[in-house]
């Protein structure tokens, strides 16, 4: 009961505190170029993600052929394994991309530091930290994040957290269209996104698609982030789903078809068939459009009330814990909710599209505040969600520029008996 207490303090705090906060303007864009050293072969943008169970999918781009090979063991400089996969490259309009290198490496030990080289033996040595196998379990999420100063300051907050998996409801690099723009993102998030796994999942920026011109859709995100969606049953790098450390957790695709019948559809009410609560008690699902929303901004997008429709039903029924969702910039959390309405047995939504994008935040929101709407900031900031056991996670959503947080604790629906289907 305690504790109960003090989140509801903090979270009072922050209301007030709100009242008097100036907030920020959109960061300048930041362009990360190479180093002057790097050579073609020397692999950059590197990052991993989690590729099935105790396995990890480690992605980097050269500017040049070479191996799709990683060396990885416990030890520095000692590297007892070795994995090979595959490479391929991508052409949108003028550009051609480097070589895009996928290897899954495993099976991995869990809370496990390995050190890895990809490519040649001349490349750096890197390391990454494998998640627990079981509670607790740190994630960092955060959406919308694009490229600005706003963005580096939440990047920084995130590497001090901890954290052992990063979800990204989508929008990512904010690329739209100019493809080096992606190569900059891959270099300005390597250092985090090559030491854990990030988990992602595409936005309407990951869109891309020009008629006439370049008709396919997600050209750079499906080639330079490849996610874990065979690894799920899934036949699109749009949606996908995984287990991690008792938590099972699913990225739905708000920008591909999602209605009845339709192949994610069909997926997800499969995949959630195979949820077992007594195995993974914890069940999250990502969104990049939001069901919910009180903030004027993106109000009756097809994306989100067409797909809530469709699929509100699903989740419900299985019970999901937190809906996450980025697309409106700014940060919003409501109660449990299903059909617009309270509901004890529904999922928690939160709203956390402000990781830094240069399009700025979105600070008009609908007044009053609906009752469902429990806590709304637009700031530039992250999420902190520490899964403590099978029953208990401690929510906190930070603000970057100083220390007011949002802070509040959940409880699987897994284990409210009034909620059990």
């Amino acid at each position: 009961m305690r504790v109960h207490v003090l989140s509801l303090f903090i979270v009072s705090v922050g209301l007030v505190a709100a009242d008097d906060y100036v907030r920020p303007p959109a960061g300048r864009s930041l362009f990360v170029s190479l180093s002057k050293d790097h050579s073609k072969t020397s692999p950059q943008q590197v990052h991993i993600s989690l590729a099935g169970d105790a396995k990890m999918r480690i992605s980097w781009i050269t500017d040049s052929t070479t191996p799709s090979t990683v060396k990885y063991g416990k030890s520095q400089g000692i590297y007892e394994t070795s994995a090979t996969g595959t490479s391929s490259s991508y052409r949108y309009i003028l550009y051609k991309s480097g070589q895009i290198h996928d290897v899954v490496v495993g099976p991995l030990e869990p809370s496990t530091t390995y050190y890895y080289k990809c490519g040649l033996d001349s490349s750096p040595e890197l390391s990454f930290r494998t998640p627990p196998a079981q509670f607790p379990i740190d994630f960092a999420v955060s959406g919308d994040l694009g490229q600005t100063e706003w963005t580096k300051s939440t990047l920084q907050h995130i590497g001090n957290t901890g954290y052992d998996v990063l979800l990204l409801p989508g929008d990512l690099s904010y690329a739209d269209f100019y493809q080096p723009w992606w190569d900059s993102f891959g270099r300005l998030v390597e250092p985090l996104a090559s030491q854990r796994p990030w988990m992602v999942s595409q936005g309407n920026h990951e869109v891309e698609s020009i008629p006439l011109i370049h008709k396919e859709r997600f050209t750079a995100y499906n080639a330079r982030w490849r996610m874990p969606f065979d690894e799920s049953g899934s036949d699109s790098n749009l949606f996908y789903s995984f287990d991690v450390a008792g938590v099972h957790v699913i990225m739905l695709g708000s920008y591909t078809d999602f209605g009845l019948g339709s192949n994610q559809y069909n997926w997800l009410e499969s995949d959630l068939k195979k949820v077992d609560r007594k195995r993974t008690p914890w069940l999250f699902a990502l969104v990049h459009a939001p069901w919910y929303n009180s903030n004027t901004a993106h109000q009756g997008e097809k994306e989100s009330t067409h797909m809530r429709d469709s699929m509100e039903d699903l989740l419900y029924n299985a019970r999901v814990d937190i809906v996450f969702a980025g697309h409106v910039h700014a940060y919003e959390r409501f109660t449990r909710v299903y059909n617009q309405d309270a509901d004890k047995c529904g999922p928690v939504h939160i709203t956390i599209g402000d990781g830094g994008n240069r399009e700025g935040l979105a600070t008009k929101y609908k007044d009053p505040q609906p009752k469902i709407s429990l806590f709304r900031e637009a700031s530039f900031g992250h999420g902190q969600l520490q899964v403590v056991n099978a029953s208990h996670a401690e929510w906190t959503w930070h603000r970057n520029d100083d220390a007011q947080p949002d802070s509040t604790w959940f409880t699987s629906l897994a284990f409210d008996s009034a909620c059990v289907v």
